[in-house]
């Protein structure tokens, strides 16, 4: 099987050379995940793009998608940037052990939680019970495609990143025994 590396600011094309030093500025360092679109020389770009645009979803919301998501897909690499960027986002351990077992305190963001997985376990398919209780908790219809828009920036990097095994360059997540 072919092993991937990291690519180097010095290897990447110019333009990504430029969003290695905003990255490098703005985090202190380049995440592997994110130097490993830079193989791409429009990828990181495109990506970040779409990643960072405008979302209904809350900073809180979008991590517990981002968590459960990575969960479901079984990537560590996410799994292990999310729990640190989820503790930035206020939620404490406990909260993000419950997230990554598919569920939350909290019953709206419960059911999100569990929507999530579901659409994502199903591969865009989902129970109608759980649509309807996301619904019922106040969830709207630009909500419903932001959460799916959120699925697929995050299942992109669990792909990537299940397929590279490039190095996780954050603390390692614990294993957890989930089966969805």
């Amino acid at each position: 099987m072919r092993t991937f590396t990291v690519p180097t600011r010095e290897v990447v094309a110019p333009k990504n050379q430029e969003i290695f030093d905003q990255l490098q500025k703005a985090l202190g360092f380049v995440p592997n995940l994110y130097a490993t679109i830079a193989y791409s020389a429009n990828g990181l770009e495109r990506f970040l793009a779409y990643q960072n645009a405008k979302t209904s979803l809350t900073n809180k919301e979008k991590e517990a998608v981002n968590l459960i998501v990575s969960q479901v897909n079984n990537c560590e690499y996410c799994q292990s940037a999310h729990l640190v960027l989820g503790k930035m986002n206020g939620f404490t351990d406990e909260q993000l052990f419950e997230i990554r077992t598919g569920k939350a305190t909290d019953a709206k963001l419960n059911t999100l939680v569990q929507l999530a997985s579901d659409i994502t376990k199903n591969r865009g398919y989902a129970t109608p019970e759980l649509v309807e209780a996301f619904f019922n908790q106040g969830y709207t219809n630009e909500n419903l495609v932001d959460l799916i828009l959120q699925i697929s920036d995050k299942t992109a990097m669990n792909y990537l990143h299940n397929l590279t095994k490039i190095p996780v360059d954050f603390p390692v997540a614990p294993k957890l025994e989930v089966t969805f």
